[in-house]
């Protein structure tokens, strides 16, 4: 089941955040020395406080039949008509079970309910598995930024949303 979470979500949501972006970190040899602005390293319970109660964005978790939260995406609101999907991701125990594509599509349906008629991701770009899958499910590939405080380059995509 996906649900909008609340501020007594925030910590459970904080720790999977952490969890799951850790594995892309250990892939890639990212720690908290090299690229302490990594999700990984830089999501906290304050930070996600404030974007819930403060930026006033959406949130949503994928909860388990036994109430554990297991999957998370968040949407920053932008400018008319177009969105960031941030932070989706899945407990890695939990992966490869179809819960990133549920959450994906529901990030697609609460951003059309929000009039969004675009949506944009960053990635790292050289996470290859995860743009493969954002392609996949009709993602186009609109540039990539290299930052000095980053050992990986930020890779963008877009989705035109119908």
């Amino acid at each position: 089941m996906i649900r909008p979470i609340d501020s007594s979500d925030i910590p459970a949501c904080a720790s999977l955040i952490s969890a799951a972006f850790l594995t892309v970190a250990n892939d890639l040899g990212l720690t908290p020395e090299n690229a302490p602005r990594f999700t990984a390293f830089a999501t906290t319970p304050e930070r996600l406080e404030d974007q819930l109660e403060v930026e006033k964005r959406p949130m949503y978790a994928y909860v388990s039949p036994d109430g554990t939260i297991i999957g998370y995406y968040s949407l920053a609101l932008l400018e008319e008509g177009v969105c960031e999907l941030n932070n989706l991701c899945v407990h890695p125990e939990c992966r490869h079970q179809k819960i990133g594509d549920a959450l994906l599509d529901h990030a697609f349906q609460q951003a059309k309910a929000f009039g969004c008629s675009k949506m944009q991701i960053g990635i790292v770009e050289e996470n290859l598995r995860l743009r493969r899958w954002y392609e996949s499910k009709g993602f186009m590939h609109t540039g990539t930024q290299k930052f000095d405080f980053f050992p990986f380059t930020c890779g963008y995509m877009e989705i035109e949303l119908h």
